[in-house]
């Protein structure tokens, strides 16, 4: 069996910017392999099941024509396919979940149909192949260029040697620069490296944002869907972050507008804090499905994403570390997420009880942000100084970091 394919442009990672950076090729009329370790396509929506931006402008500006694509395909489906009340069928801003969060807040599995259908047309005729289970594993170099990739199943370890004449990295963490040997930089970095008056005094590469495992959560009236008991639970419910003085597990978390402070929150709207003031509902936070959009009896409840800085993991780094390592942190990551469930539906302070609240899964991965994979930063002089251009491509042929938002391709000759 050869296990060698050649394409003219290599996409390594499925996610969001993986799939745009696809159809972007194949609509130029050019053949794409892309990778995908999961069985989804498109990562962050999808897979990692967090709504799309929180820009608040976005139905106005700052939007390009194929991201306003996507979000106009996501609103036809539910309006084509789902019965919805008449109001809902004729927004043209429909939010299904009118979470506050983001203006679209939608199922993982309605993102997932938009961008298959997208990229339908180019898969259907042999433009695109996606290899599913698939990652990169190593790289094989000619002095500065890339001339292949190894990509390996995760399940069964079966190779496939990719060639190209571009390749994208568009993996979660940018998992082909170590690979092929790129210069790139993570974390924090200091005045001296950048000029830049706010940053560190000294460097620190591990200074990343958290990692997430994903949950949804839904409320059936006069059930008991209590978890068993998670193994981390105790460590998780007497955890106190170094920045505050207040437990993890608590309906508190960092102020945006002050990182000084502490902000109180509520699970359900209409909660107010001792003065009476009126609370900001997590639970209509990151909400999918809003029931009084659809006909009544669809759904037995809203559902909700629980994306919360209460199970935001920030104990370990997942870049550059050991693979056992790594899958500590996830693991660990994975436990913090389920006791937040068994904290909601045991301790919380709650008038209801608690047990009504029912876990009704788990995203398939882990959510990075964006500052949490590796990066390349090109550095020109000014006035003398250095200042620090952050940039998701390395300026050559054959060499891209993609990132989860989109892929930036940069292309100059080598």
């Amino acid at each position: 069996m050869n296990n060698e394919r050649m394409t003219d442009v290599v996409v390594l990672g499925g996610g969001l910017g993986g799939c745009m950076a696809a159809l972007a090729a194949a609509k130029m009329g050019v053949s794409v392999i892309m990778t995908e370790e999961t069985d989804w396509l498109g990562g962050q929506l999808t897979s990692q099941a967090v709504p799309p931006d929180e820009h608040q402008w976005i139905e106005e500006f700052g939007c390009t024509e194929t991201y306003r694509e996507f979000r106009d395909r996501v609103r036809a489906y539910y309006q084509e396919n789902y019965p919805m009340t008449e109001e809902a069928k004729n927004n043209e801003l429909l939010n299904p979940g009118n979470g506050w969060v983001s203006r679209l807040c939608h199922e993982p599995k309605v993102a997932l149909r938009v961008i298959e259908d997208m990229l339908a047309p180019y898969m259907n005729s042999g433009r695109i192949t996606v290899l599913y289970h698939f990652r990169p594993t190593a790289a094989s170099m000619n002095g500065d260029l890339i001339e292949s990739v190894t990509a390996s199943h995760i399940s069964t370890g079966e190779e496939v040697v990719l060639r190209g004449a571009y390749f994208l990295d568009a993996t979660e963490c940018g998992d082909v620069l170590p690979l092929a040997g790129v210069e790139y930089v993570t974390g924090a970095e200091s005045k001296h490296d950048t000029g830049e008056p706010h940053a560190l005094e000294e460097a620190n590469p591990l200074d990343m944002q958290s990692i997430t495992h994903v949950f949804a959560l839904d409320y059936i009236e006069g059930g008991d869907f209590t978890i068993e008991k998670p193994e981390q639970y105790d460590f998780w419910r007497q955890f106190v972050p170094k920045h505050t003085n207040i437990p993890l597990l608590s309906w508190y978390a960092n102020d945006t507008d002050d990182a000084e402070k502490m902000k109180e929150f509520a699970l359900f709207p209409g909660g107010t804090d001792a003065s009476g003031r009126e609370l900001l509902s997590l639970w209509t936070y990151r909400r999918i499905i809003d029931p009084a959009l659809f006909e009544s009896g669809l759904y037995e409840s809203d559902i909700t994403l629980i994306n919360w800085p209460q199970n935001d993991y920030f104990l370990g780094s997942i870049i550059d570390v050991s693979e056992a390592e790594r899958q500590e942190h996830l693991a660990n990551a994975r436990q913090l997420s389920l006791s937040l469930v068994y904290w909601l539906q045991t301790e919380t302070p709650r008038p209801d009880g608690g047990k009504v609240i029912r876990a009704s899964g788990c995203a398939r991965m882990f959510w990075v942000r964006r500052t949490d994979w590796r990066n390349i930063r090109i550095f020109v002089s000014r006035a003398g100084s250095k200042q620090c251009i952050p940039s998701k491509s390395r300026m050559s042929v054959r060499k891209f970091a993609g990132n989860k938002g989109f892929a930036v391709m940069t292309i100059a000759s080598a």
